[in-house]
């Protein structure tokens, strides 16, 4: 069955959505965006139509994926509203903003979709949570909507209440990633390397271990004492980490970012 897949923006997170879709056969893909340039490059780079209004997006969608800013979405519903019908499904992927509110927002027009993808989706390595709660959404809405999401990542169906959790060690994850990059790179020129090199091998090093973690059968603890030789290196180090208590200031930092999360979404 084909569908049509209008965006509602087109920035970063729009554009990487629509060019993981671009080229399927079964799906129409169309856009809107006020920045008008940066619309027609990226319909000359993917099969996307651009529409002219917001309006015009909707009307001829099945699917309205909405890329805005979580400060931009009650204005940007309030516009679009006239134009959802109750066979549309509609898909957010503001921070923040409650499957309640979009319906609140959008008179029940339809039903909603409440998504939390993270910034690797950018390179096809993204990490989504999907709310499929709304009793509205038909089995197919439902597999649709998890296909526009796992073609640039995986998908996780989690139910709303899980998102805050989610949004702090995924959404906000790739941030912590490139923090600890940061720190070994800076360890590695003070150190001695030049820092083209420090950065080679830093980025080297993550891509090796987390394929590691992926193809190996064992937990990832049982990865780190493989590497972890008595009275070696490897322990001094951890054995430092641990005085300073980095786990658990880890930890820690992600239950704050689950705490702003839920005070952001009062």
């Amino acid at each position: 069955m084909s569908a049509t897949v209008s965006f509602i923006g087109t920035g970063n997170m729009g554009a990487a959505l629509i060019k993981g879709l671009s080229g399927v056969e079964s799906v129409n893909l169309m856009g809107f965006d006020l920045d008008r340039e940066k619309l027609n490059v990226l319909c000359a780079e993917c099969t996307l139509s651009a529409v002219q209004t917001m309006q015009e997006a909707v009307e001829k969608a099945d699917y309205v994926v909405l890329c805005v800013k979580p400060q931009q979405m009650k204005a940007v519903l309030a516009q679009i509203e006239p134009a959802l019908a109750s066979a549309k499904c509609l898909v957010s992927i503001a921070a923040g903003v409650t499957c309640a509110q979009l319906s609140e927002w959008t008179g029940g027009a339809c039903p909603v979709v409440r998504v939390m993808p993270n910034t690797p989706a950018l390179v096809g390595g993204g990490v989504s949570a999907v709310c499929l709660d709304d009793p509205r959404l038909t089995q197919g809405q439902k597999d649709m909507v998890k296909d526009i999401f796992a073609s640039v990542g995986t998908v996780h169906v989690l139910e709303e209440k899980a998102f805050d959790a989610f949004t702090a060690v995924a959404g906000s994850g790739p941030a912590y990633v490139f923090y600890f990059m940061e720190a070994l790179i800076e360890a590695g020129v003070a150190s001695g390397l030049p820092r083209p090199q420090a950065t080679s091998i830093v980025t080297e090093l993550l891509q090796g271990s987390v394929k590691l973690a992926q193809t190996s059968m064992g937990h990832v603890s049982l990865l780190r004492e493989m590497v972890t030789s008595p009275a070696g290196t490897t322990i001094a180090a951890l054995t430092h980490f641990d005085r300073q208590a980095v786990r658990a200031a880890t930890i820690d930092g992600v239950l704050a970012a689950k705490r702003r999360g839920e005070e952001l979404g009062r």
